[in-house]
């Protein structure tokens, strides 16, 4: 079910205008894929959706065409610096606040940044926890977000 899914959200995003993860759950369920709002997010960062501007100044969602263009090191810090409001932590885990509808791109630009020390994020509307691992690391990983220090 997850492949059929997943082909058809690439089939939506290449042919109709989709803003919003709230837009894309409505679009599949018209083509009869039932699905929530938490597995649209979970399919956003699986698939590398970005936004794209449409030109109009709004944007939507799109396929990468080219993975290392895509999360290359100025776009990665474009998304956090166009995104991130705010950042703590507690023990091993890292909140990072970021604007609405923008979290699910900041995780995958941290996904993708390769850091050793991150062991991966779950991303919310606006939420991200980032699980760091050794809990020892966590300054580290403050310091690369606070600089993106690649």
């Amino acid at each position: 079910m997850k492949a059929i899914r997943h082909a058809k959200i690439r089939d939506i995003v290449e042919n109709e205008v989709i803003e919003t993860q709230e837009e894309l759950t409505e679009a599949l369920c018209r083509h009869d894929i039932e699905v929530t709002q938490a597995t649209v997010s979970r399919d956003i960062k699986e698939l590398m959706l970005i936004k794209v501007p449409t030109g109009d100044g709004r944007s939507r969602y799109a396929s990468p065409t080219n993975k290392s263009v895509a999360f290359s090191k100025k776009r990665i810090l474009r998304i956090f610096r166009d995104s991130v409001i705010g950042m703590d932590f507690s023990e091993n885990i890292v909140v990072v606040k970021t604007f609405p509808g923008t979290a699910n791109a900041v995780a995958a630009a941290l996904d993708h940044a390769g850091w050793p020390e991150v062991i991966g994020t779950v991303a919310g509307d606006d939420t991200i926890l980032v699980v760091v691992k050794p809990k020892a690391a966590v300054p580290a990983v403050l310091r690369k977000m606070e600089e993106l220090d690649f």
